[in-house]
């Protein structure tokens, strides 16, 4: 289990990691690209990924990672359902959304 606050924490432990905000949502970006949010209506954080990366979570840990409904879920965004995320995996599946984001000049510099 996790907390929204323990999400936070985490994303912001990646790389030139910032928080910010898109509308009324909590967002965490690199480069200016979003790669993690918060939901606290859903008690839930939110990836981007791509759906490769998602399908693959999908088959792994499907307890955890959800597609957001409609065409954003398609796009690779999703669900981490926290009340049953275990550390380990959400840090794994984040890593991969901020790999995603990160530009290149970025994501050279530092190895995950």
């Amino acid at each position: 289990m996790m907390t929204l606050e323990e999400f936070a924490e985490m994303a912001l432990s990646f790389p030139e990691s910032m928080q910010g905000k898109h509308f009324s949502t909590t967002d965490f970006r690199v480069g200016g690209k979003i790669f993690a949010t918060l939901r606290p209506d859903k008690e839930c954080g939110v990836l981007a990924l791509s759906p490769g990366d998602q399908a693959l979570l999908r088959e792994t840990s499907a307890h955890i990672f959800e597609p957001v409904p409609g065409s954003w879920g398609e796009k690779g965004w999703t669900f981490v359902m926290l009340h049953t995320a275990d550390a380990d995996a959400v840090r794994h599946a984040m890593a991969m959304a901020w790999k995603k984001a990160a530009p290149k000049s970025v994501s050279t510099r530092h190895v995950l």
